[in-house]
């Protein structure tokens, strides 16, 4: 396999094409999206990965996006300040270094802790083909703001038009 191309742009590097890479998550390109935090995939647009994996920011009261299920199994680390999860319809507090293991249709959201300081997750998960992702109506959720009001399997009815910019990385700090 060969090495990836990594590209510089005005927000930093992205991985143009297949094959294999090595980034530091403070020179890579993150991206944003409004009450949605900032974050970084590890991979190129428009290759195929089995594994997804990146890193999430999420200031108090943001979210990962908006209640819901798939058939994916996901994994979601705090490397940083500490979040809700709205899993099954349940509120927990997750801390520094705790771990969510999110199997397959588990219904969740993530939610920025409270507080000054922005969580931090390392999130991962696997993409497999035909699997489906649905929104979901809860009102634990919807008391965070991150529940639709009707259910659906489209996106594009759950979170209407969004816009992601492209920004330069806001973590980790320099040394």
């Amino acid at each position: 396999m060969r090495e990836a191309k990594l590209v510089q742009t005005d927000t930093g590097l992205v991985a143009e094409g297949e094959g294999w890479f090595v980034l530091n998550l403070r020179d890579a390109s993150w991206q944003t999206m409004e009450r949605s935090g900032t974050w970084v995939s590890f991979g190129a647009d428009g290759v195929p990965n089995q594994i997804g994996a990146g890193a999430h920011v999420l200031p108090p009261g943001e979210s990962t996006g908006l209640y819901h299920r798939e058939g994916n199994q996901e994994g979601f680390l705090v490397l940083e300040g500490e979040c809700l999860v709205v899993v099954e319809g349940e509120e927990r507090v997750l801390r520094q270094w705790d771990y969510f293991h999110c199997p397959p249709q588990t219904a969740h959201i993530m939610i920025g802790g409270s507080g000054q300081q922005p969580c931090v997750l390392f999130m991962f998960g696997n993409h497999l083909p035909g699997a489906k992702t649905e929104y979901l109506v809860d009102p634990v959720a919807a008391r965070h703001g991150v529940s639709v009001s009707e259910p659906t399997y489209f996106a594009s009815e759950a979170y209407g038009e969004r816009t992601f910019t492209s920004v330069p990385s806001p973590w980790p700090p320099e040394a």
